[in-house]
């Protein structure tokens, strides 16, 4: 018994030893993170409605051949500006002067004997009033002369029909505008029997935007209106903002100039169209654009730092730090940003503590602690100058 007590003696030893020293190491409970946060204030921010539109020419015009006649020569390149009236196209104006020499002989002729008949009644009419002709021959004289006057003014309008065919020879923009391809070459008839397409001129500053909104979004917005809730734009007050398909913002803003008075069945939608300057021809026509047309103003709405808000199988959701020090857990309604926040339309209430910065740290339900969220280029200019006024003190 006695030698048990002294081989077990050393372990019992041992294992105070041991338990002491657990004691000693053990380390204190941690402190609560510290995190970032904004105070949740409402305040009135810009509506807008993200929309997708197609770009179209401001005027285009199809240039044609108004008159049958082989094509000389075109007067104009290809894709350049032209401006309204400027030569574009030669049609062969032989055969269209030679009618209008013909038109014009034509008339001289009839004029001539529109003035024998004329010189024939004065003569007839004063043997008339002395009762030396029958009153059928003064008559008949009478008639005679309106019928070559009808015949004077019918040359006279083939006249002005062969100067303006002949005019056409000489094919002009009827705009300002880019002109197009050249849709037919030299040497083809044109104008034979029907108009013939030489080119097309589109007016490219400013442009049409054109896109659509969905009925039932209308109706929301007209629903939350009434409601108080958000405030619309005046129809042509209501502007657009446009990026390019890379991504770029386009600078000029476009403004809403139209609104179908109906709903297109097969989509549920109405079409709209904003008007756009493109004073350095940047856009062209046909392109697809992304637009953000601002519709008015939201009120009681929360502008939150894009970093605070996450988005998880639920949607988006922020956290908060609660008047009891704990992070907890919310879902928000969004709508879009506005510069760098997030606009909320849903979930918060004044004043609660939205977490922006130290997310990483912080688990559901347990404390933080809190401190005033700067934006990093506050904080970058607070840091230079710290390090300068530092940098001050040492030289000192």
């Amino acid at each position: 018994m006695k030698n048990f007590v002294l081989r077990t003696a050393p372990w019992c030893l041992a294992l105070l030893l041991t338990a002491c020293g657990k004691g000693e190491n053990q380390a204190p409970p941690s402190a609560p993170p510290l995190v970032g946060v904004v105070a949740a204030q409402p305040e009135n921010a810009p509506l807008f409605k993200n929309l997708v539109g197609r770009l179209s020419a401001y005027r285009s015009a199809d240039v044609n051949a108004r008159v049958a006649g082989v094509l000389l020569k075109r007067a104009y390149v290809e894709g350049s500006e032209v401006k309204k009236g400027q030569l574009l196209f030669e049609i062969d104006p032989a055969p269209l002067k030679a009618a209008l020499a013909s038109a014009k002989a034509q008339l001289a002729k009839d004029q001539a004997i529109l003035g024998q008949a004329r010189a024939d009644f004065v003569r007839y009419q004063k043997l008339y009033r002395q009762k030396s002709i029958a009153e059928q021959v003064y008559t008949d004289q009478k008639f005679l002369v309106a019928q070559n006057e009808a015949t004077v003014k019918a040359d006279e309008a083939a006249v002005q029909t062969a100067s303006i065919n002949l005019g056409y020879a000489y094919v002009t923009s009827p705009i300002d505008g880019r002109a197009g391809q050249q849709q037919v070459t030299e040497g083809a008839l044109v104008g034979q029997g029907s108009a013939t397409l030489l080119t097309t001129v589109s007016q490219l500053d400013p442009l049409y935007v054109n896109f659509t909104i969905g009925v039932n979004d209308l109706n929301e917005l007209q629903t939350a209106a009434a409601r108080g809730d958000i405030q619309l734009a005046q129809p042509n007050k209501t502007t657009v903002e446009v990026t390019l398909p890379d991504g770029t913002p386009y600078p000029e803003p476009g403004t809403v100039d139209f609104s179908a008075p109906t709903v297109d069945p097969a989509t549920g939608s109405i079409s709209l169209r904003a008007l756009l300057p493109n004073p350095k021809f940047r856009l062209l026509p046909g392109t697809y654009v992304n637009l953000k047309m601002a519709l008015g103003t939201r009120h009681n709405a929360f502008l939150v730092p894009q970093a605070a808000v996450q988005r998880d199988i639920t949607g988006n959701y922020v956290l908060i730090v609660g008047k009891d020090g704990k992070v907890t857990h919310r879902n928000v309604g969004t709508d879009g940003t506005q510069g760098v926040d997030w606009v909320v339309t849903s979930g918060l209430k004044a004043g609660e503590q939205v977490i922006v910065s130290g997310l990483q740290a912080v688990q559901i339900g347990a404390p933080a602690k809190t401190e005033p969220w700067q934006p990093p280029e506050s904080t970058a200019e607070t840091t230079g100058a710290s390090a300068s006024s530092a940098t001050a003190s040492d030289a000192k």
